[in-house]
């Protein structure tokens, strides 16, 4: 019984881990703020959106699926709040690329400020729908209604680490010495690229039927 319940877990962790490839505004944020900014600031949001992570596991694991019944209006609230934090995310890519000149790296990192960068990977994934979608899909595949507590725990628990790990390690790879001098030598075409993209996918966001 238990060999049954391991391969409905692997098989969630699968699913979650192959997601984190996919690039999402999360990833995006991390890639920016690591290469604009520094590494722990990169590792924070990264950090940030773990906990994201694990806040819809649990939020689901508990009876968000019990909430179909609000499923529309709850998803529309979710929806537009992610849209507008992404617009803002977008003009202040748009702002920073329209300087002439970019500060230098050490005087943009703010002391104690990593708190703010954490607080912004959490706002980016819990005002982020698709990421209940794909916590429903997660805990639907190793889930159903014999399954014991651990499951679910295991589930959620196993996949907050994935995000952890896989997040961070985008905010190491990208805050490499090479990666820093790209930057600063791209620096206003690289924000504007962040600045488009985050104004697709807000714009997708309010026009998609989730």
């Amino acid at each position: 019984m238990q060999e049954t319940y391991l391969e409905g877990i692997l098989l969630a962790y699968a699913a979650f881990a192959i997601g984190l490839f996919s690039p999402g505004p999360n990833i995006m944020a991390i890639i920016g703020t690591s290469m604009a900014h520094s590494r722990p600031s990169g590792k924070s949001l990264a950090l940030g959106i773990a906990t994201g992570s694990f806040l819809w596991g649990t939020i689901t694991l508990i009876g968000l699926t019990s909430l179909l019944t609000f499923y529309a209006s709850l998803m529309a609230v979710i929806k537009t709040a992610g849209a507008c934090y992404l617009f803002w995310l977008a003009f202040k890519a748009f702002k920073s690329a329209g300087k002439s000149q970019a500060k230098e790296l050490n005087s943009i990192i703010l002391k104690g400020d990593h708190w703010a960068y954490y607080r912004r990977g959490l706002l980016i994934q819990m005002t982020n729908p698709k990421a209940a979608l794909t916590w429903i899909a997660v805990i639907s595949i190793a889930l159903d209604q014999t399954a014991p507590w651990w499951v679910g725990l295991s589930v959620v628990v196993g996949t907050t680490i994935l995000s952890a790990i896989g997040h961070l390690i985008y905010a190491y790879a990208f805050s490499t010495q090479t990666m820093v001098s790209t930057y600063r030598k791209a620096r206003r075409w690289i924000e504007g690229l962040l600045g488009s993209f985050f104004t697709f996918a807000g714009y997708k966001l309010l026009s998609s039927d989730i």
